[in-house]
């Protein structure tokens, strides 16, 4: 029978002689390539992106206008002229309208616009005091001409009186119910500016 030799001396030569075999051949192979190419080699360039965090301010900025107490108080006090006004300036109208649909006789139509006299001299006087802070200039301005109206509605209403006992056919009177009608409009829409004004 054949023996088998369990540790063959050529294969323990021949690996390691394989194994510098191929190192010699790759050193040589790289360093004719760099050589004859001419070739550089660089360091890598890492190419670093700053970012910069940029910290955004997400508070919102809300101004809060504070009205003082009394511009307040004052805007109050107008507001309820108006509706005063209002109410004031129907009663006329309906007194004249039952005037002129002879649904009233002379001497109650005479007692009535006599009480539209005596009803708009008080609002006169409320509307002319105290009036606005004496602080606020703006208001000042408005509020003279409020008393300016009331003033020329006032006179609307005597000259409403004066109408009614005039000679003539109702002519006189309906001029000054005209008159009485645009100064109470020209009042309210001025009220209505004041206050809107004041409160934005």
């Amino acid at each position: 029978m054949e023996t088998f030799n369990s540790d063959p001396k050529p294969g323990r030569i021949i690996l390691p002689l394989v194994l510098i075999g191929m190192i010699a051949t790759t050193y040589t192979f790289i360093n004719r390539v760099a050589t004859n190419n001419n070739l550089e080699v660089l360091p890598e360039e890492i190419s670093t992106t700053t970012i910069q965090e940029i910290e955004l301010d997400t508070t919102t900025t809300s101004t809060t206008t504070t009205i003082p107490e009394d511009v307040v108080t004052y805007l109050e006090e107008i507001t309820g002229e108006k509706i005063q006004a209002i109410e004031l300036g129907k009663n006329v109208l309906e007194t004249n309208q039952r005037w002129d649909d002879k649904i009233t006789s002379y001497q109650e139509a005479q007692q009535e616009f006599q009480s539209f006299i005596d009803d708009f001299s008080v609002f006169v006087d409320s509307v002319t005091n105290p009036g606005p802070p004496a602080n606020s200039a703006n208001l000042l301005s408005s509020h003279d001409e409020l008393v300016i109206l009331v003033n020329l509605i006032y006179e609307d209403t005597l000259e409403l009186l004066e109408g009614l006992t005039a000679p003539d056919t109702g002519e006189r009177r309906s001029a000054a119910l005209e008159s009485f009608n645009a100064n109470l409009e020209l009042f309210i829409d001025k009220i209505e500016l004041v206050v809107s004004s004041a409160s934005s």
